[in-house]
């Protein structure tokens, strides 16, 4: 049955159409993959902060864990105290400064840590008294997007900050009002006294799978096995019915063949029955 010419030429057919959505179901693995690969970056590679980023708007995904330089000067009075930073595994307390680069454009700077409220809180009186007449300095950091701002606990005093966000401290920034700004911070490579440099590892990349296109690619590839499959299921049911017909066809003979003989045997007897009755 299935070397017959037309079963022959329906498997073409159905091989076709199974080729068919195997190349579609490489395409859509290779979308997974592709959308997967890993663009290498130079975050340890110091770049300037003006290449890397640009003010008033997101930051572009490849400046996330940049490390950067920019010159510019500290705003005296800007420090905000950011609590639950861990550090090394240890819970403690950012001080957090307003840097304006030469060109004008604000960013928080991730100063330093310390595990004391106490001890952030001198630091940032300390620092607000020296920065004040600070000039023009060069800063070197990772750049950071901004988190989110976040309510402090219940429990906590309301003025608590637990996340350096842009949108919160611009709020807390003496005589700001409508500068430029950068959606981000800076983690400072080095940390004033009395504060400890906080810990900011080389971001580890990560190369999330997509899953969408990987269930399309197994779609695809059960397609083309249903192709095939269905082209044996008509086969087999071709097979099935001419086996059922040629049985029934078969059955029919053998009844046929079976009746012949007794018809004739009646038909001898009644002519041997009419001679004998004749006169």
């Amino acid at each position: 049955m299935m070397v017959r010419p037309r079963w022959i030429a329906a498997l073409l057919l159905a091989l076709a159409i199974a080729g068919a959505f195997a190349a579609l179901g490489q395409w859509q693995l290779a979308r997974a993959i592709s959308s997967g690969e890993v663009i290498e970056r130079t975050t340890e590679t110091v770049q300037p902060l003006t290449d890397t980023v640009s003010p008033d708007g997101p930051p572009a995904k490849v400046a996330e864990g940049q490390m950067i330089e920019t010159n510019g000067s500290f705003v005296a009075g800007d420090e905000q105290i950011i609590s639950g930073r861990h550090n090394g595994g240890e819970s403690g307390f950012w001080v957090v400064s307003h840097f304006v680069t030469e060109e004008g454009v604000s960013i928080a700077v991730a100063r330093g840590w310390t595990a004391d409220a106490d001890q952030a809180a001198a630091v940032r009186e300390r620092l607000a008294t020296q920065m004040s007449i600070l000039s023009l300095q060069p800063l070197t950091g990772r750049f950071l997007s901004s988190e989110a701002p976040a309510l402090p606990d219940e429990d906590a005093d309301p003025h608590t900050m637990t996340t350096v966000s842009t949108a919160a401290l611009i709020n807390l920034w003496a005589n700001w009002s409508d500068q430029s700004v950068y959606q981000g911070y800076i983690v400072d490579t080095v940390a004033p006294d009395g504060l400890t440099v906080i810990d900011s590892p080389e971001p580890e990349v990560e190369v999330p799978l997509n899953w969408l296109n990987i269930f399309y690619a197994l779609e695809w590839v059960v397609f083309a096995g249903f192709a095939v499959f269905l082209w044996y299921r008509l086969v087999r049911d071709a097979w099935e019915r001419e086996t059922e017909e040629a049985e029934v066809a078969a059955a029919a003979a053998a009844e046929g063949a079976a009746g012949t003989p007794d018809e004739a045997a009646g038909a001898a007897g009644g002519t041997d029955r009419s001679h004998a009755n004749a006169p």
